[in-house]
């Protein structure tokens, strides 16, 4: 199934194939805000309630699958590359930095939507230029966003791609805020453990900004990569990771995943080899909801001392930037 729908007011796009159905507003950023495994009773993903509207307007990063262009903090919403600084607006003002850019609210356009007996596709376009101001005032690179969505009976693919038609190099940092719903089928949060590839923390500043030490994980954080740790109605986490795959049904694992102890249902958020950091927040700890949310660089990397060592990239011109994820339950 594949429709174009009204949600609240928004136009949608609504698709299912198999056990899975997907929801996505083009218009905030090509949010896909709801996935949902049926036979399973499983919610992948918080998508937001009636009453929640709004808000989701106004914080779309707690919802669904949020773009983050460029991830996390920027100090003082500035860095130098290629003999050119970047100056973004103070967007966290009790720390003085950018945060999660804006790209995660500007409106996309449904440039492809199709089924097949194997496959629903929907893909989504956005560009920035001179006459688009939102982005180009801050980020003065011409460039194109495609993010594509494939839905199968095994689950979501999505790949997000740049494309630099600008003439001079582009810096190329990308994340997604994803809120992981816990619990995401019945139960209580008690029930429910999360256990992601993390390696070593990354140390951070008062200000939330990587020191350049990497630490090893504590007793609480290798619960983790080992027997899982409890990230909803809990105390606060809000931390940084390197990237070390873990061994999941005896195969290595690069990602995420969210279990019910009690039924044994697991809900998985596979990443690619673009992702090199991850953040985990969980808003207080008093919401059901936690993010794992993937980076492809680490949060401040163009303000590091190396900071291609931190997975900073450029994309020359003319050419692209592709970063791929899968999510799915079973």
């Amino acid at each position: 199934m594949l429709r174009s729908t009204d949600w609240h007011g928004m136009q949608a796009v609504e698709f299912s194939k198999g056990d899975y159905t997907a929801l996505l507003i083009p218009g905030m950023g090509a949010n896909l805000i709801r996935l949902t495994n049926t036979r399973l009773g499983a919610e992948i993903l918080r998508a937001p309630a009636d009453d929640e509207v709004e808000t989701f307007k106004g914080r779309p990063h707690v919802f669904g699958l949020p773009i983050l262009f460029p991830p996390n903090r920027i100090e003082d919403g500035r860095y130098t590359f290629g003999g050119r600084t970047y100056r973004f607006p103070i967007t966290n003002a009790k720390e003085h930095h950018y945060h999660h850019g804006i790209l995660k609210s500007q409106p996309f356009a449904v440039s492809k939507a199709w089924e097949t007996g194997e496959e629903v596709l929907v893909e989504c376009r956005y560009y920035s230029n001179a006459g688009n101001d939102a982005i180009f005032r801050d980020f003065p690179h011409e460039f194109k966003c495609k993010i594509t969505f494939r839905l199968t009976t095994q689950g979501l693919e999505q790949e997000v791609m740049f494309a630099n038609r600008s003439a001079e190099s582009m810096p190329v940092g990308v994340g997604f805020h994803t809120p992981m719903q816990i619990p995401f089928a019945g139960g209580e949060a008690a029930d429910y453990v999360m256990r992601v590839a993390v390696g070593e923390q990354v140390e951070m500043s008062g200000r939330n900004i990587p020191t350049g030490r990497k630490l090893p994980l504590s007793e609480q954080f290798a619960r983790l990569r080992e027997g899982g740790l409890r990230v909803t109605d809990c105390e606060p986490i809000e931390a940084g990771f390197t990237l070390r795959e873990i061994e999941v049904d005896g195969k290595p694992f690069r990602g995420a995943l969210v279990e019910n102890l009690r039924t044994g249902v697991r809900t998985f958020y596979e990443v690619d080899r673009q992702t090199t950091y991850w953040t985990i927040w969980n808003n207080g700890g008093r919401v059901p909801y936690c993010c794992p949310e993937p980076q492809s660089w680490t949060t401040n990397a163009p303000n590091a001392a190396d900071p291609a060592a931190e997975g900073f990239q450029a994309i020359a011109p003319g050419e692209s930037w592709r970063m791929k994820f899968r999510l799915y339950a079973k």
